[in-house]
């Protein structure tokens, strides 16, 4: 095509490998390229007020819908910011295509104005990272790109400057293949046979999963099922994997609960299935430990092994289940139920006695209750810090709810970004920005493109004045809070200024119409509900020892906090003990 330049190039490759939107911030770098979005069809520019949201907005369509996303900022500090959101994809493993205008080409090295090296900033947070310095370079260099972070899932960073990007392209004289971002692999019929010896040799086996259980439950139940084993997760996990799950335990690590940890140390044999779980401390080292993952570069990295199987987590137990032969003995099954249902009855006793009646309001009724009135289908952001807490016990999956956030990378302002991204690619959908007050602050300025665009996002803002996580760390390591308090803010006159529906709710009495209220809105909503900063203190009988850090046993509840419709899950496994 005669006079296409090298940005519209660009754009088309982006529109042909399934790219819908482009999230960023204009600049004079970048003009090309938004100037191309602006002339084609089939793709939209989404105008965010940060570039770390665009990217952050970016990772979440990717997570939600499974397409390549892309994302762009202009030369020096414009693509500089997307940074941190990249990690947070990359980290994730969302696919995204992130754009990094450059300063002109023949000032490159200069020290010129604005000057960065875009390509070797983002090399950390990217499988691909390279610069098209020429025209002719374009449709090798974006296909790698776009098959990086498709193929390996993750992020792939493309430098343009200026002024090359808007020079004519050459000819395209390859074809944009589709690419299947989730092939099935398959172990060895020699890891399938190790595998299965290891099981067969094991009296209690235990499962536990992470986000690489996507699309499994069906494997991980059968299994589990097969050889009576408890099933805990990670974090990322337990959207796919606590729902209809009649040997759930629970989930290990700092925001854990149940019987998870107990499960995982009184075993023969540990069972990690998609699962990169950071905190090594929680994995024991006195059991056997098989490891299910399709990267191969996390296989032991947490933890030793006793064998490390590279494949998908649903193929690897489809070839695996009818090798092993049936246990018939439940003990160690049914006593990790009734730990897990012993655990969660303590933690809720708790949290139930007049909650109603506690100024200020119980964060964790808040939680519960909006579990209670939101969709069966809706997306949750959740914001790093007590959200994940809450969101971790009080959200109940069910195979159609989707629950996003910083898990990994574990950055501040994550929701709200992200709720963004998840809301324009089904504006029917209900999307949920669970926020803290430190996040939503930390990029406000976000409120306002949701506004601008008439998003129907809901904000569900728990605002205790404070950031709450810091709080707990300080507290849990023995020294004072400091630095973590700020002045009460009237977050909802805010948002009703910026042109959304809110309310604020002090009163507990009035969160279940104040939720009700805000989902039903047609359009922006934001309930800034008015949360106790004091909901982090610590239990009574926590020892000196395990001040020094989080508690490794779940069951101590160095973070208090009740687990809401978890408990009913708990009780109804129960039934599944056969009676004497």
């Amino acid at each position: 095509m005669a006079g296409r330049t090298v940005a519209q190039h660009l754009v088309d490759l982006l529109v042909r490998a399934g790219v819908r939107r482009i999230y960023g911030v204009v600049g004079d770098s970048l003009n090309p390229v938004t100037d191309a979005v602006r002339r084609t069809d089939g793709i939209d520019w989404v105008q965010t007020r940060h570039e770390e949201a665009a990217a952050f907005a970016a990772g979440a369509e990717a997570q939600i819908t499974g397409r390549l996303t892309a994302c762009a900022g202009s030369c020096g500090p414009g693509n500089l910011h997307l940074i941190n959101g990249l990690f947070d994809a990359h980290r994730s493993m969302a696919p995204v295509v992130a754009i990094a205008a450059h300063i002109p080409s023949e000032d490159i090295g200069t020290d010129y104005f604005q000057e960065t090296h875009p390509e070797r900033l983002f090399v950390e947070c990217s499988h691909y990272s390279e610069m098209i310095s020429t025209p002719a370079q374009l449709p090798r260099v974006a296909h790698a790109a776009i098959h990086h972070a498709l193929g390996l899932g993750g992020v792939s960073v493309l430098t343009v400057p200026g002024d090359v990007a808007g020079q004519d392209s050459p000819e395209d004289m390859t074809t944009m293949v589709p690419l299947d971002r989730s092939p099935t692999i398959r172990p060895t019929d020699t890891d399938i046979d190790a595998f299965a010896r290891l099981v067969d040799d094991s009296r209690r086996v235990t499962l536990f999963c992470g986000a690489g259980a996507a699309g499994a439950h069906d494997e991980v139940m059968s299994f589990a099922g097969r050889v009576l084993a408890p099933v805990g997760h990670a974090l990322r996990g337990k959207e796919w994997i606590q729902y209809d799950n009649p040997y759930d335990v629970g989930m290990s690590g700092l925001l854990g609960y149940g019987a998870a940890y107990e499960a995982m140390h009184e075993c023969d044999l540990l069972v990690l299935l998609g699962t990169d779980f950071p905190y090594h401390p929680f994995l024991p080292d006195d059991v056997r430990i098989v490891q299910v993952d399709v990267r191969p570069e996390h296989l032991g990295r947490r933890s030793r092994l006793d064998l490390g199987i590279c494949g998908d987590v649903a193929e690897t137990l489809r070839c695996l289940t009818p090798k092993v032969t049936p246990k018939t003995d439940r003990t160690f099954l049914d006593r990790m139920l009734r730990k897990h249902a012993d655990a969660l009855e303590g933690v809720v006793a708790a949290y139930t006695t007049g909650v109603e009646r506690h100024r200020p309001i119980h964060p964790e009724y808040v939680a519960s209750v909006l579990d209670e009135v939101a969709a069966d289908d809706a997306v949750f952001t959740v914001d790093t810090g007590m959200c994940n807490v809450w969101a971790a016990r009080y959200i109940s999956p069910n195979g159609r709810r989707r629950v996003i956030g910083s898990f990994t990378h574990g950055s501040m302002a994550n929701a709200l970004p992200q709720a963004i991204g998840a809301q324009l690619p089904d504006p029917s959908r209900q999307v949920v920005a669970m926020s803290g007050d430190g996040g939503f602050a930390m990029l406000l300025g976000e409120f306002l493109t949701v506004v601008q665009y008439g998003l129907p996002v809901k904000v569900v803002l728990f605002d205790n004045s404070s950031l709450g996580m810091v709080d707990l760390e300080m507290m849990v390591a023995g020294l004072p809070p400091y630095g973590t308090t700020y002045p009460e803010t009237d977050y909802a006159a805010l948002a009703r200024a910026a042109g959304a529906h809110a309310r604020r709710v002090s009163d507990p009495r009035d969160v279940t119409d104040g939720l009700r209220e805000i989902l039903a809105h047609d359009g922006p909503a934001l309930l800034d509900v008015v949360t106790d900063p004091n909901a982090l203190s610590l239990p009574p009988h926590i020892t000196g020892q395990q001040l020094t850090g989080f508690a490794l046993a779940t069951s101590k509840m160095v973070l208090q906090g009740g687990v809401g419709r978890m408990l009913r899950l708990a009780r109804a496994n129960l039934r599944n003990i056969p009676r004497p």
